[in-house]
């Protein structure tokens, strides 16, 4: 068992290749893992990206997002949109298939729970 405090770890962000999924602009994402538990299907950290418009598909997880810093719209399908701000939390099913457009940045903390199809 362990106790884990983010702001006690010095983690090296790792970038994300996101390029079949990007729609417009060219989004640079970064990923800070500070927890990957229960065998790799729970996994914690802080995420941020820059301007773009991409796909980020929720296939086989869910996922909890609370918004630290900028802002975006997120479009689900059926054309439903989100604008999710600092201070933000909401949650992402299983199946959903949102389209991320970030005018300026945004930087996350997420939980991802991995699921059965």
């Amino acid at each position: 068992m362990r106790f884990i405090k983010f702001a006690d770890q010095t983690i090296e962000p790792v970038r994300k290749t996101l390029d079949a999924d990007i729609v417009e602009g060219s989004p640079e994402q970064h990923v800070w893992s500070h927890f990957i538990g229960a065998e790799g299907t729970v996994k914690s950290g802080m995420w941020d990206c820059t301007a773009g418009v991409f796909r980020g598909p929720m296939n086989d997880q869910i996922e909890f997002c609370h918004i630290l810093e900028g802002e975006a719209t997120i479009e689900i399908p059926g054309g439903d949109t989100y604008t999710v701000k600092a201070g933000d939390s909401f949650v992402m099913d299983n199946g959903l298939q949102p389209v991320w457009h970030v005018a300026t940045y945004v930087r996350k903390h997420y939980v991802i729970c991995s699921v059965s199809a």
